[in-house]
């Protein structure tokens, strides 16, 4: 009913610049909060940056002031762009969506994707 679609993932070195795309396709009435996750091997999933459907942002401390979440409202899609990477930001990256269906399903639920890695390496 609803597809997530991530790319932009990939091999950076340390200081090096990544933009995370999220795609979110299907029988979507409304997206609401749009947001991206991270999980590195033998740690807990850790929640990146939110963007609700106003525009209003919130990060992690870890990545205050390097990264920026942002949304294309028309292609109901949400970047992440990385900046100054270091090698602690090394994770798969997830992205969350908050969404309403069309009719006749008329339901509410977050949808995830699979998930794209990111490794930050010299």
């Amino acid at each position: 009913q609803v597809q997530i679609v991530e790319s932009g993932g990939g091999l950076v070195q340390p200081g090096g610049s990544l933009r995370l795309s999220c795609a979110a396709s299907g029988s979507i009435n409304s997206i609401y909060t749009m947001e991206w996750y991270r999980q590195a091997p033998g740690k807990q999933r850790e929640l990146v940056a939110t963007i609700t459907s106003t525009g209003t942002t919130n990060y992690a401390d870890s990545v205050k002031g390097r990264f920026t979440i942002s949304r294309d409202y028309a292609k109901n899609t949400v970047y992440l762009q990385m900046n100054s990477l270091k090698p602690e930001d090394t994770a798969i990256y997830y992205c969350r969506t908050d969404v309403s269906l069309t009719y006749p399903l008329y339901t509410r639920r977050n949808y995830w994707g699979q998930g794209t890695q990111v490794t930050v390496s010299s």
